[in-house]
């Protein structure tokens, strides 16, 4: 009923940018160019943690681009889920691009396989912010031509607690574990190139995970694609500027 709620809210109520409150726009085009503008970059968190894949990201988070991806997590403007889904695009794109394979001449499919929210977490919301995103990206890669559709075979084997207010090897130690491969989901994986997508990385602690419960069902699966790659919207600055020394 919530979602329905959202969905219908964001049809009829007057329309803001979700950046900086513009009024008569989702986004705003100064928004819209923090968001796309700086271009797919690989992403590393400070300090590195072992076993993340590569990661690629489209934008720093902070000021807009910030309150775009907290407008559509916690506040339900649904509506932004196509700009950060076109934002996430690029960040694939960039991400199968750096692994040497171009996206046009895949014979198989991208899969994009999106880190789960805690349920407690999608309940509060009223939606699976992630999820949406990735298909929204999905749906933007197949209308320029490249193969792709998700699959969300991660799933919760066992609670978290909240990471927020958590350091880095603490959220390490409350997510080691956590994840698992769905039953029937390895069989779902052979059928084409796997990308973990999320909407932020901090310190890559869930990126971790997801990526230990992948390569859990059958390393094999994952050594033809070489090291499994990752895409965010969005990744803290320094992140990015550790990128440029």
């Amino acid at each position: 009923m919530r979602g329905w709620w959202r969905e219908f809210a964001g049809l009829v109520l007057p329309v803001a940018c979700g950046g900086c409150g513009r009024r008569r726009t989702a986004l705003c085009t100064d928004c819209g160019q923090a968001l796309y503008g700086v271009g797919p970059r690989r992403v590393r968190p400070c300090p590195e943690p072992p076993g993340l894949p590569v990661v690629h990201a489209a934008a720093p988070y902070e000021d807009a681009v910030r309150a775009v991806l907290l407008a559509h997590k916690e506040r339900g403007a649904l509506g932004l889920a196509g700009a950060l889904g076109t934002a996430l695009a690029g960040a694939i794109r960039g991400s199968v691009a750096a692994s040497g394979a171009q996206p046009v001449q895949l014979s198989q499919p991208l899969l994009l396989v999106p880190v789960p929210s805690a349920r407690r977490a999608v309940r509060a919301r009223g939606h699976d912010a992630g999820r949406r995103i990735a298909l929204a990206a999905s749906g933007e890669l197949r209308r320029a031509g490249v193969p792709a559709r998700v699959l969300a075979v991660l799933r919760q084997r066992r609670a978290v607690v909240d990471q927020s207010g958590l350091g880095a090897r603490e959220r390490l130690a409350n997510l080691a574990g956590a994840l698992e491969v769905a039953a029937g989901g390895r069989r779902l994986l052979e059928g084409g190139r796997v990308v973990l997508v999320d909407d932020l990385m901090t310190t890559g602690a869930s990126l971790v995970e997801a990526s230990r419960a992948l390569r859990a069902t059958d390393e094999q699966l994952f050594r033809g694609f070489g090291q499994l790659s990752a895409a965010v919207v969005a990744a803290p600055s320094p992140a990015f500027e550790i990128n440029r020394n």
